[in-house]
């Protein structure tokens, strides 16, 4: 009856659960708010902590509070199902004791505790242990209020869990709610997480198709944890985590030099140029890539093309998210990045090497990026621009001939956004790890 009851739920009313936690290197820390903006749709929704849980789609167990209640009440929890943790909320008339009991569906309590709360609305954090129904309940002064809890976590070996937030978070959750009937969602759109901590911000682009939990990273200029070099095809590259985002620290050199007097094909063979045919400039700047084969002649963003397993092509809208964390004054999702041509205030100064720029173009590498005045190559196959220039492709196209990449001027501490240049330039290569 209880898997029938929750396929019903879902069948009727499609919904999402996202769960935002965060670390430091591989130390939690907490999140001050989250920011969820629907770049589809041009609409967003702010979370506050604790209530970092979000539901996309029909919302499932909306707690209905009132302020005007005389008598104990406890309000249905969100989300219902729960996957992972759910928010209960309760209303004390006067300060007193306060019992709290959760019982599996045999009778048996899995959780009992006892406290003193004062007048006024009271949550709990709940993570139900193995089993599809729960029963929480609480008594005050011989008056009783109980919710039914459904599970649809996989099992798991712990026992259930319940944690008591606070006496405000309740209106705060009440507010946030609020806002999030008002946030459109639609199975396919592009969502942009931007979670906060401190004045620190963290972002992360995803699709969301299942319930998920999606862990904010708050440590940079280190290398990504667990995975400090990347051996492709005979070269070590470092990575280097920049807040949520694992690049390679160093532009790709993979493949065979071909003369830029010639043209890449699609002939199975990775294939690269180095700048003025000498092999000691893909050595210091990587190689060059013509669109199509940075791809592999898929024109699908974000694809692995030459980049190695569990590695892909950055998106236009990476490239944004990279640029909102490292710009001191436009953050992530600020409109500026969708600009195209010159953006940001010092984002460019803060991705440039600290040496190796044409006439005093030295970047402050703040975050470890070291993007290098690699040059380029022309479609008619002379190269230029070594020392003063560092360009880099996207994997999203503008067009079928045409496709995004991102410029770093010697001259200027912004970044450049362009789409007009054809795929048969050959620009830099970096690549960025599944998240």
């Amino acid at each position: 009856m209880i898997l029938a009851l929750i396929i019903n739920v879902e069948g009727q009313n499609p919904y999402l659960v996202l769960t935002f936690t965060a670390v430091d290197n591989a130390e939690n820390i907490q999140l001050d708010s989250v920011k969820i903006m629907n770049r589809t749709q041009d609409c967003d929704t702010v979370l506050s902590w604790p209530d970092t849980m979000l539901i996309l789609g029909s919302q499932v167990g909306t707690p209905e509070i009132n302020d005007a209640v005389s008598a104990l009440q406890v309000f249905q929890n969100y989300p219902n199902p729960v996957t992972d943790k759910t928010i209960i909320s309760m209303y004390v008339p006067e300060k007193d004791n306060v019992s709290v009991f959760v019982n599996d569906v045999m009778g048996r309590i899995t959780h009992k505790s006892e406290m003193v709360l004062e007048k006024g609305h009271h949550s709990f954090r709940f993570s139900p242990g193995n089993g599809n129904l729960f029963f929480f309940t609480a008594q005050w002064r011989g008056e009783s209020s109980s919710i039914r809890i459904i599970s649809a976590r996989l099992q798991t070996s712990s026992t259930s869990l319940i944690e008591y937030i606070g006496s405000e978070a309740s209106t705060i959750s009440q507010k946030i709610f609020s806002a999030i009937q008002n946030f459109a969602f639609s199975f396919g759109d592009t969502l942009l997480y931007v979670g906060y901590t401190d004045t620190l911000q963290s972002g992360i682009l995803d699709s969301p198709e299942i319930h998920e939990t999606f862990t904010f990273q708050f440590a940079t200029n280190i290398p990504c944890p667990g995975m400090s070099t990347v051996d492709y095809e005979g070269q070590i590259y470092n990575t280097i985590q920049i807040f949520s985002q694992c690049w390679l620290k160093e532009n790709l050199n993979v493949g065979t030099m071909t003369p830029g007097a010639e043209e890449m094909s699609d002939n199975g063979i990775i294939e690269k140029y180095c700048y003025n045919d000498d092999p000691d400039s893909c050595f210091k700047f990587g190689g060059l890539y013509q669109w199509n084969e940075m791809m592999q002649y898929t024109t699908q963003q974000g694809a692995q093309g030459i980049c190695p397993p569990d590695w892909h092509l950055p998106t236009d809208k990476e490239w944004k998210v990279l640029e909102g964390v490292v710009d001191s004054q436009y953050g992530i999702g600020d409109l500026q990045w969708d600009n195209s041509g010159y953006r940001g205030f010092d984002a460019g100064t803060n991705l440039k090497t600290t040496n190796g720029w044409y006439v005093g173009g030295n970047g402050t590498d703040l975050f470890g990026f070291s993007g290098l005045p690699g040059g380029y190559r022309y479609p008619n196959g002379s190269f230029d621009y070594i020392g003063s220039y560092g360009n880099w492709w996207a994997s999203t196209e503008y067009g079928s001939s045409t496709a995004w990449f991102r410029s770093l001027d010697y001259d200027d501490p912004g970044v450049y956004r362009f789409s007009l240049y054809s795929k048969l330039y050959a620009f830099s290569v970096r690549c960025v790890r599944d998240y």
